[in-house]
């Protein structure tokens, strides 16, 4: 645990070698990473954290301050503990935050690996407005849903990356806690879509980055990641065949290599 004067921030390590920065995605804590650490099998030093409002990490965004900032102030704090450089590994909205904290150039980085950031800005910056449209279709009708009281409103939005059904194959204790926050996550998208991400701000990062989507994530998803590979010179893009949005999860042996690959060959 780190004690920060505007509240606590989740920090765990296990193993030694290399270290490897672990970033959870919405509804998440340090332990999504689990089966992917377990393929490593000690290999590097990995330390883990919750984002805001996540875990035990203290919220500091409100509705009308919901910007992304807050997030990479902490993840630069977990860092900062950790002693860099580090490599730096993102999944989902947890890869946006990533990506955010490799473009303020405030932290120490070795690497960088996005693992299918929700890089919505960045459609509507180069003109893919179909995939944007699909972003904002699915978080608008999330949205009144969660105001109108639905109980499990955030199900649309997981089915909407994992595909349909996703959400009903969740363990229950998994759903009961992405339920629990929901609020949160409805901050997330806030600070997701506030972020101005461009093609031009992509193009001046110099930092050996792996981007990785599923060939079974929404296509809106797949695109925004193609994207973000395509402007930043140099960054190696490969699709998880069979997978979608979760698979750090459902596919952790496959995820794990590939970013061990590009750890070993960054360090």
């Amino acid at each position: 645990m780190i004690e920060d004067a505007r509240g606590q921030i989740d920090y765990d390590e296990a193993g030694s070698g290399p270290t490897v920065v672990l970033v959870p995605g919405s509804c998440s804590t340090g332990a999504a990473w689990r089966p992917i650490m377990a393929t490593w099998e000690g290999k590097y030093r990995c330390v883990t954290t919750s984002l805001l409002g996540y875990g035990t990490t203290a919220e500091r965004r409100t509705e009308r301050d919901p910007s992304i900032a807050h997030e990479a102030d902490i993840l630069e704090a977990v860092i900062a503990r950790a002693g860099g450089p580090v490599h730096l590994v993102g999944h989902s909205y947890g890869g946006l935050v990533s990506l955010v904290v490799a473009l303020r150039g405030k932290a120490p980085l070795a690497s960088l690996s996005i693992l299918e950031a929700p890089a919505l800005e960045l459609l509507r910056a180069m003109g893919e407005e179909a995939h944007y449209s699909g972003f904002r279709h699915m978080t608008e009708g999330y949205f009144a849903a969660f105001k109108a009281g639905q109980t499990d409103a955030i199900a649309a939005m997981i089915d909407f990356y994992g595909g349909a059904g996703t959400w009903a194959s969740w363990p229950e204790r998994v759903r009961a806690y992405a339920v629990q926050t929901t609020h949160v996550n409805v901050l997330d998208w806030a600070s997701a879509m506030g972020y101005p991400l461009s093609p031009e701000a992509l193009a001046k990062l110099s930092l050996p980055t792996l981007v990785l989507t599923g060939s079974e994530s929404h296509p809106a998803a797949r695109r925004a990641n193609q994207l973000v590979a395509a402007c930043i010179d140099g960054a190696k893009f490969h699709i998880v065949e069979g997978a979608a949005h979760f698979a750090i999860a459902t596919h952790a042996r496959e995820v794990g290599a590939h970013v061990a690959q590009h750890v070993d060959g960054a360090t």
